[in-house]
């Protein structure tokens, strides 16, 4: 098959290699459908020793069963794959499993390829109303349903339903979606890059500024560099929360001493329970995170220049899907 296969920083090579042969109780997919996610670009610039080089990545892929008695089936993939008898699977926080793995880390390879292995319970089937460009977003979205969600357990019920979201990209988008579906009428996007931002408003429809004013109680760093998480703390009310999603780096920028004397919540957040994961495809198929369009497919064998483009702040797109077979 072909793949596209980091081969170290800033290096990635489009080529063929074996087959991947599924375990027992794991289905062989057919890759459709990738996304680009942030954590492939950080191992891309040689930001994550989990992801030492060669390394196929990518973990937001979408595709069709190949073989065996549910051929056929069009499905959208959890990476995320879990013990499923911890403590922390079984009160349902398989997020948080000691022995978790996700395809495009070792020992999984991933999904930038024509086909990846995974087990049965880690698919969902997909409706046939919905491209697969679309049901590779699952994804991202659930990455972001989770923090909203835990972002909203955590706000006192007295505070205003307001949030400002840091970083305009897919995860960012993806958290605004959420929020309006859970009942937050009032996002503010700040997006330093002028074409994303443009795009946000005039695509997607959202309020987005190149620099935020005032406080809101519901902050969600979606970058996660010390620049955004000085924001984040700057602009967090009192008695408001901080849901912290970004992997840009690993220190500096928050203000403990005001988070400690006007009582902020921090929540860091990774990943989504398999039951996030159900709710937003749930949500995707049924419209409530809209119509999803904000995305641009290229070729899997054009995936270098995307990443270069996207390095360079030339996509406006919060989202670059790959196609492994055009």
């Amino acid at each position: 098959m072909k793949a596209l296969v980091y081969d170290g920083v800033k290096t990635l090579g489009f080529r063929d290699v074996p087959d991947p042969s599924p375990r027992d109780g794991e289905h062989l997919i057919k890759i459709e459908a990738v996304g680009i996610c942030g954590s492939d670009m950080h191992a891309y610039l040689g930001h994550d020793n989990r992801r030492p080089a060669p390394l196929i990545l990518g973990h937001e892929g979408a595709g069709t069963i190949a073989g065996g008695p549910k051929d056929g089936t069009r499905v959208t993939i959890n990476p995320l794959v879990t013990c499923g008898t911890c403590q922390a699977c079984q009160s349902g926080r398989d997020n948080l499993c000691p022995d978790r793995q996700i395809i495009s880390m070792p020992p999984r390879e991933g999904a930038f390829a024509q086909y990846v292995t995974m087990p049965e319970q880690n698919l969902i089937v997909v409706p046939g109303h919905i491209p697969m460009s679309i049901a590779a977003l699952a994804e991202p979205l659930a990455v972001s349903w989770h923090t909203a969600r835990l972002a909203l357990e955590t706000l006192h019920p007295s505070m205003d339903r307001r949030a400002l979201i840091i970083g305009g990209g897919a995860i960012g988008l993806a958290a605004a979606l959420a929020l309006r579906a859970m009942g937050i009428t009032q996002v503010t996007i700040k997006e330093p890059n002028e074409m994303r931002r443009r795009f946000l408003q005039e695509k997607c429809e959202q309020t987005a500024v190149e620099e935020a004013k005032g406080s809101y109680p519901v902050v969600v760093d979606a970058v996660g560099f010390a620049t955004t998480r000085a924001a984040a703390s700057a602009h967090a009310a009192p008695g408001g929360v901080i849901a912290h999603i970004g992997l840009g780096e690993d220190t500096g920028g928050l203000d403990v001493r005001r988070m400690t004397l006007q009582e902020i919540s921090f929540v860091g957040t990774y990943t989504y329970t398999m039951q996030d994961f159900r709710d937003t495809t749930h949500a995707m198929f049924d419209g409530r995170l809209g119509a999803l369009d904000w995305t641009e497919t290229r070729s899997l064998s054009e995936g270098s220049a995307a990443f270069a483009d996207l390095l360079s702040g030339a996509v406006a797109t919060p989202k670059i899907i790959l196609d492994p077979w055009n």
